[in-house]
């Protein structure tokens, strides 16, 4: 007789999707970032690239004691990711230390892939913006080898054309909106992320540029520019399709998802504004990551059948 009834452990529901497939949906997406620091900055920018990744994959294997250097490919997604909030011509060292302190400290003291609270590459950056300020904020001309320059949000001129195509001071990848567009284009198409995180995110960041320019009675034009000007400035691109939707890091449901994407555009706004550091993408991501558990629990849907006391 056929049986029919199969007991087994959960989880019933299976995807075709797996890690290593993601990961490398994801290196796919970035490699036009990628590609666009190196042409904007040159071979100082691909040496950056190279060392934070290799860097990030040795480690995860030595963590991991595995000879596949490869993995699943979560290790070079978080020291690809670190490369590219960084200055385009760091010292070696900093790179270094900052794939390591994203590895270890970001993800392996947590417990490894999918048990991390807050986004490695993220924490990575935090500790080397905190700790090497200097070297942190040493921006450089794009086509200019070795002329420092202010980045938009820090004072320097940039045109909207320019910020479009990333020719601009700023982090390796994080001046070309063109390229991060064709990269989230890709992660759409895919499925791996959906509009309510960046969507919120980007559209908050607008409104709140809009208005603070409305406040001194700037025209519609103006309002219009101003809000445009701080999704395209920094690297709020880059972290609003790549980073803040990071499965492990962030909310699960939708409506927990446009929450965190909200709070990620005030807090965003709110260090630009009034705080110490012209940028706030990292940090706002990093304190959003340590409230997803709690966006969760007030978001969950209630069980199938499940009713009050």
């Amino acid at each position: 007789m056929e049986n029919r009834l199969v007991a087994s452990s959960s989880p019933h529901l299976r995807a075709p999707e797996t890690v290593q497939g993601i990961m490398f949906d994801v290196l796919t997406a970035l490699f036009p970032v990628a590609l666009a620091g190196v042409l904007l900055f040159g071979y100082s920018a691909l040496i950056t690239i190279l060392l934070a990744t290799f860097t990030a994959m040795l480690t995860e294997a030595l963590v991991l004691r595995s000879k596949n250097i490869i993995g699943d490919g979560s290790a070079a997604v978080t020291g690809l990711l670190l490369a590219l909030t960084l200055p385009p011509a760091p010292p070696w060292w900093l790179v270094v230390f900052g794939s390591l302190v994203a590895v270890l400290i970001g993800k392996h003291v947590f417990g490894g892939l999918g048990s991390n609270l807050f986004n490695p590459a993220l924490v990575g950056r935090a500790v080397l913006t905190v700790s090497f300020a200097g070297h942190m904020t040493n921006w450089l001309a794009p086509g200019v080898d070795g002329v420092s320059a202010a980045t938009p949000l820090a004072g320097g001129s940039a045109s909207m054309l320019n910020m479009f195509t990333g020719t601009i001071p700023g982090s390796i990848g994080e001046t070309s909106a063109l390229a991060l567009l064709l990269g989230a284009l890709w992660l759409f198409y895919k499925g791996h992320i959906s509009w309510h995180i960046p969507g919120s995110y980007i559209a908050t960041v607008f409104v709140m540029g809009a208005i603070n320019a409305g406040a001194g009675f700037a025209g519609v034009t103006a309002m219009m520019s101003a809000g445009l000007f701080q999704v395209m400035a920094g690297g709020l691109l880059l972290g609003a399709f790549y980073m803040a939707t990071d499965y492990v890091t962030s909310p699960v449901t939708r409506e927990g998802q446009v929450i965190f994407g909200v709070g990620l555009g005030i807090i965003t706004m709110a260090i630009r504004f009034y705080g110490g550091y012209p940028e706030g993408v990292t940090f706002a991501i990093l304190l959003m990551n340590g409230a997803t558990p709690l966006i969760d629990n007030l978001t969950v849907p209630t069980k199938f059948g499940e009713v009050k006391a």
